[in-house]
């Protein structure tokens, strides 16, 4: 069937044509379009994937779109080295999380061992940093002693920054008090924990619940960071990122929104 565009600006194809064209020979970016800066939050025992994924695909989409998307990496306590959760993997953070912001703010979630554990150390190394072999559940706590939380209560109050999670950066909101009453989602190991929070836990592979939009395991990163893509710079840009990737979204994004489902057929 032939493509067409109808009057609400989508192809009967279903490829959407709004929202800011990929940059290219020729590009002239438009005055009045989207821009938006990210926060991509670290934290000692972060897993790394959860962090560099969106950073990856928000970076492609500042290229895309001649730079209406710039991404930074930070942490609570401002320039230095973080040490992640997984071989000892280093990333520099470049400047302190600046909750109020406007735009985004990811949270990724920590690297370990994700037994539930009954052997929490009793004391802390005395740099801070994460020993090998702790548990996840561990290594989240010790982000709960920084300035992290007061940080991210601040970015969840303000109403012109979205916060994002992936993996389990939901589980450490929910340890943080943050997240009672929202809807979220995160690994599917942490989805009980969510509940016990008091968290609306959504088996989805991203929930968007306004200010706060969440993705589920390690690699649904990519996907956050496209659905983020496509929320605020609009399909074409996200589009063309997924492209680059030889990434194909996966799952519906889940909204408070719509007929509910009654039963099972």
């Amino acid at each position: 069937m032939k493509a067409g565009v109808n009057a609400t600006g989508r192809r009967i194809d279903g490829w959407l044509t709004s929202g800011l064209t990929p940059a290219g020979p020729g590009f002239t970016p438009d005055p009045k379009g989207s821009s938006i800066h990210a926060q991509i939050v670290l934290f000692d025992g972060f897993d790394p994937l959860d962090a560099i994924a969106p950073f990856e695909v928000l970076h492609a989409g500042g290229a895309f779109s001649d730079g209406a998307v710039s991404v930074e990496l930070v942490s609570a306590e401002g320039p230095r080295e973080v040490v992640s959760g997984t071989g000892g993997l280093a990333l520099r953070a470049t400047a302190a999380l600046a909750p109020e912001r406007p735009g985004l703010i990811l949270v990724p979630g920590a690297s370990g061992r994700v037994e539930a554990p009954d052997d929490v150390p009793d004391h802390d190394p005395a740099d801070g940093r994460p020993r090998p072999e702790e548990f996840v559940s561990v290594r989240l706590a010790r982000a709960l002693t920084t300035d992290l939380p007061v940080l991210l209560k601040a970015a969840l109050d303000c109403p012109e920054v979205t916060v994002g999670t992936v993996c389990g950066g939901s589980l450490l909101l929910a340890m943080a008090g943050l997240l009672e009453g929202r809807r979220a989602t995160s690994h599917h190991l942490a989805m009980d924990a969510l509940g016990a929070a008091g968290v609306h836990a959504v088996r989805a592979r991203v929930v968007d619940d306004g200010g706060l939009v969440t993705a589920a395991g390690v690699t649904s990163g990519l996907d956050l960071g496209l659905y983020l893509l496509e929320r605020e710079l609009g399909p074409r840009i996200a589009h063309a990122v997924e492209d680059l990737f030889a990434h194909e979204r996966r799952g519906t994004v889940w909204r408070d929104e719509g007929m509910a489902p009654t039963a099972r057929p």
